[in-house]
């Protein structure tokens, strides 16, 4: 072999090198380098991407978690037949007088209502569309035929409840209004502010005669529109019942929505950026919308949680409405919710007020 083919190692090295030197360079590679180090610079991005996911499915997870089947609340007026009943380990049973019975059903206290009738036959009272009344149904004739020898020779009934107050829609009106209330209070102030600051047109504001509390007042003028249109669609289309007073639920939703407002207010006091406001707001909502029971019970979450979502200004808003507009609570009967609300509004609009930076 000659010498000028022998392959010359330092040229093979060099070659290679000059290879991926050139890979680094396309400008593909150069881009994906830059918008790396964009993301891993915005805090905002880092949590909606990684932490975010972590804490939704947390929160869930606990929810649904395994754990052993839940006994359901019944009712009946006979107490003999609640001592048949009873041997069903899975249900819990109240001996009330036929009116509190009718009370505790129509108000979701208890997911079914056993009625003794003629000739030993057992009705069943329940709402179909509800699960637990269903399984309810299930377990509490299972327990009445198994005290009679199991061949089935009791004659049963079923009663579906169809009265509005004992639905799910019923359960998830009062639920999707405190997230209207929550999420408009908190967005349409937070966003407002920092987009005004970020455009320079807060300190304008300064100039003006205007009191600093008029901010948060501000709030109140789409307040009508925005219960209006829940609470209107719930009642009209789905006869969502509102048995309280009209005046007080307006009481009510005046005092959650500047609740809310004020915790709007104190996360934007200090932010620059719509995005950091946003990754704020949203990681202020999104538990609450898990935990609160707005879409299904808080109290699929451990006791030692519970304290804690109690004391959630969503939880208060959410448990006022509903015990209003399904039961008829007065503002002194929903008296522990709304000092929960008035205790939100007084700490974060004091605390807002001395962070909050116009500039």
């Amino acid at each position: 072999m000659s010498e000028s083919t022998v392959p010359d190692p330092r040229a093979a090295a060099a070659t290679r090198t000059e290879a991926r030197a050139g890979l680094a360079g396309h400008p593909l590679a150069r881009l994906t380098h830059v918008r790396y180090f964009e993301f891993i610079r915005e805090p905002e991005e880092l949590f909606w991407v990684f932490i975010f996911p972590i804490f939704l499915s947390a929160g869930l997870g606990i929810a649904f978690r395994n754990r052993p089947a839940d006994v359901l609340k019944i009712a009946t007026d006979e107490p003999q037949l609640a001592q048949a009943l009873r041997r069903e380990k899975l249900l819990d049973v109240a001996v009330l007088p036929e009116a509190a019975a009718e009370e505790a059903l129509r108000t979701g206290k208890v997911a079914l209502l056993a009625v003794p009738g003629a000739s030993g036959q057992v009705t069943y009272r329940f709402d179909a569309t509800n699960p637990e009344g269903r399984t309810a149904r299930m377990l509490a004739d299972r327990a009445v035929q198994r005290a009679a020898g199991r061949v089935d020779p009791v004659a049963t009934a079923d009663q579906l409840m169809r009265e509005p107050g004992s639905r799910y829609i019923d359960f998830l009106i009062p639920g999707l209004l405190g997230m209207n209330l929550m999420g408009s209070a908190i967005w349409g102030m937070g966003f407002a502010i920092v987009d005004a600051r970020r455009k320079k047109l807060m300190k304008r504001l300064i100039a003006t005669p205007m009191p600093r509390h008029y901010y948060l007042l501000s709030r109140l003028g789409l307040l009508v529109v925005e219960v209006g249109l829940v609470l209107g669609f719930g009642v009209l289309v789905f006869g969502v019942p509102v048995r309280g007073s009209l005046v007080q639920l307006a009481a009510l939703c005046v005092l959650a929505s500047l609740s809310f407002s004020a915790l709007g207010l104190l996360i934007a006091s200090r932010a620059r950026t719509i995005e950091a406001a946003s990754g704020l707001m949203n990681a202020t909502m999104m538990p609450m919308w898990i935990v609160s029971g707005v879409f299904f019970s808080s109290q699929r979450f451990p006791d030692l949680l519970q304290p804690v979502i109690k004391a959630l200004p969503l939880t208060a808003a959410i448990d006022a409405l509903r015990m209003h507009m399904l039961q008829g609570a007065n503002l002194a009967q929903l008296a522990p919710e709304m000092g929960v609300l008035g205790a939100w509004l007084v700490v974060c609009f004091a605390v807002a007020l001395k962070l909050f930076r116009w500039r």
